[in-house]
């Protein structure tokens, strides 16, 4: 097979984006995700692109689901020449002493442990064969805290630590690592964090041109261009309206 790219998350924002992105570029695409209509709309999206593609229905927070999806491959699919962890959310604004714990646990679930449980599974295929790319979706919410974001913020400051930790574990294997942290980026995310209030996710992008996950993908599809000697670490990307997660300079609408 061609090279492949497996993409968690893949159903909406950054990780359709990118699934698309690829597959005009002539990659064979691994999609996961836990709606299945939305993975089948991907499919359309992309039929026009001479690609294979592979879809594992699972949710990223259930390590034996997870880990049964993807041992499960037929065995050409496993050749993954890149991982891209982008699965992840925010969810609900509180402080803590008044926090939903459930909240907590769907982020922490879903951003450290699912990240984990996918890249223990995957990242062995690479080690085998010695090369491989992974790219963690993290956020400048990992080092610039703010108010009300507390756990989200806590979940993307572990996966900037763990991109750093698994370049060290996988450098031996030639195995790229980059953490990709985007600032303002309007996809499902603030719709997701305000659970539907659409009113409210408009409004945090109001007078920005914010990023869109056309953007994210084009950024990764760069990296993946450069020479095989050449890795690039860490990037943080923003709008140019944007200096720090409370520094925008809107437009005045």
């Amino acid at each position: 097979m061609d090279r492949i790219i497996m993409i968690t998350g893949a159903t909406a924002g950054f990780g359709r984006a990118i699934a698309k992105k690829f597959a005009a570029n002539g990659y064979n695409i691994i999609i996961t995700g836990r709606r299945k209509e939305r993975l089948d709309e991907v499919i359309k999206e992309v039929s026009g692109y001479n690609t294979d593609i592979l879809t594992l229905n699972f949710d990223v927070r259930k390590r034996y689901e997870a880990e049964a999806a993807i041992e499960g491959m037929p065995e050409k699919w496993k050749n993954i020449d890149i991982l891209v962890n982008n699965a992840g959310l925010a969810v609900g604004m509180s402080h803590i002493h008044d926090a939903n714990v459930d909240d907590w646990d769907r982020m922490i679930d879903t951003n450290v442990k699912g990240l984990l449980y996918v890249t223990r599974a995957v990242t062995p295929f690479m080690v085998a064969r010695g090369s491989g790319h992974v790219f963690n979706i993290s956020s400048i919410a990992g080092t610039d805290i703010y108010e009300y974001g507390n756990v989200y913020c806590a979940t993307k400051s572990a996966v900037n630590t763990l991109s750093r930790a698994m370049r060290i574990d996988l450098v031996k294997h030639n195995i790229k690592v980059t953490n990709i942290a985007p600032g303002m980026a309007e996809t499902e995310f603030s719709l997701v964090r305000f659970k539907g209030d659409k009113a409210r996710a408009r409004s945090v992008y109001e007078g920005v041109d914010a990023l869109t996950a056309d953007d994210i993908a084009e950024v990764i599809y760069y990296c993946t261009t450069l020479p095989g000697h050449v890795c690039i670490n860490d990037l943080t990307i923003t709008p140019v309206q944007q200096a720090a997660v409370g520094h925008v300079a809107r437009r005045q609408e």
